[in-house]
């Protein structure tokens, strides 16, 4: 018999529009003659499920159900594509936990803590070859100035928002009066601001994932911005980043990257997806760690399609592995 499942998209941020973009693609793959898929949007101003004339339905919040035709559905399975809150800090995972609906992503306690940048890096640091670039976390409160920060850290600097993604209100600093500007720009995105040292080396993207034969790590995706770093205007500007993939290692850094990224897997308790970001640090190919991502992008031209196709795989079952994964509890 066919799985109800409810792809799940939207959210409260401005990460939404890529939201949708990503679960329309995860739509238009997924196999109908093993799914009945139903898209639903949950957004500030409502829950929904928008059927093939144009008419809204409101989702039932009391048991995430719908009511159609006069008949209750009721979904066997979650596959969470909603970037941002709530769908990648845990809002909704917490949530489901507690109707007992199986879904494809992290818990609600790793995509909790692995939106906040900061302490995902405390928690991964120790692994074996694993490097962490030198940083200060900054909470609004906080009184230190940009001057405090350059005795601590050495420019060129990234500051970002310690939480969220797409890049959104990241800047690279190379002189100290650019400093304050960045920093009102990233506070402007989030209470808690990451402030760490610039990492000279090649950047990588790689895919990450629980599926029939275990956790299996992708081929990576080397990250060549025609802007100084990637950015969300390099990120989602056609032709603004030359993305090659495989990415050019070494059997060597191969190798020990993909121990390393199942490390990581492991060491923050993923399930389903995920996509983490690292470089290869010039001259030495040290491993310094940027962050993870639970619920990567999901269009025809984001990383973790490119990498399956690269891998061999049917991008459609790929999804649908992740589904029967969940399905297992």
């Amino acid at each position: 018999m066919n799985k109800t499942i409810a792809l799940v998209t939207g959210g409260f941020t401005g990460e939404s529009v890529v939201s949708f973009k990503s679960a329309a693609f995860v739509e238009s793959q997924l196999d109908r003659s093993k799914y009945k898929v139903y898209k639903i949007a949950v957004l500030k101003e409502g829950w929904y499920y928008e059927d093939p004339n144009g008419v809204k339905h409101t989702v039932d919040r009391n048991d995430f159900t719908l009511m159609l035709h006069g008949k209750k559905v009721h979904f066997d399975a979650v596959f969470i594509m909603l970037h941002g809150s709530p769908g990648e800090d845990g809002k909704l995972q917490g949530y489901f936990d507690l109707l007992n609906i199986p879904y494809t992503s992290c818990d609600a306690l790793t995509s909790s803590l692995t939106m906040n940048k900061g302490y995902s890096k405390a928690i991964v640091d120790g692994i074996s070859g694993l490097h962490i670039a030198r940083s200060v976390q900054l909470f609004e409160n906080s009184n230190q100035d940009s001057g405090q920060l350059l005795t601590s850290l050495k420019l060129p600097l990234f500051v970002k928002p310690n939480n969220g993604g797409s890049s959104i209100g990241m800047s690279k600093v190379k002189s100290s009066d650019e400093l304050p500007a960045a920093l009102d720009k990233a506070f402007n995105e989030d209470s808690q601001v990451l402030v760490e040292e610039f990492i000279q080396g090649r950047e990588f993207s790689i895919g990450v994932y629980s599926g029939k034969n275990g956790i299996t790590v992708l081929p990576a995706t080397e990250v060549i911005p025609s802007n100084d770093f990637f950015d969300f205007e390099a990120k989602y500007t056609p032709g603004a980043t030359e993305e090659i993939t495989p990415g050019r290692m070494s059997d060597e850094e191969k190798s020990r990257v993909e121990r390393i990224v199942k490390d990581i897997y492991i060491r923050l308790n993923c399930r389903g997806m995920v996509r983490i970001d690292y470089f290869l640090q010039d001259g030495t190919s040290n491993f310094y760690f940027v962050e993870i991502n639970t619920i990567p992008g999901q269009t025809a031209q984001s990383f973790i399609p490119q990498q399956v196709k690269a891998a061999g795989m049917n991008i459609g079952e790929f999804y649908g592995e992740l589904i029967e994964k969940a399905l297992e509890g």
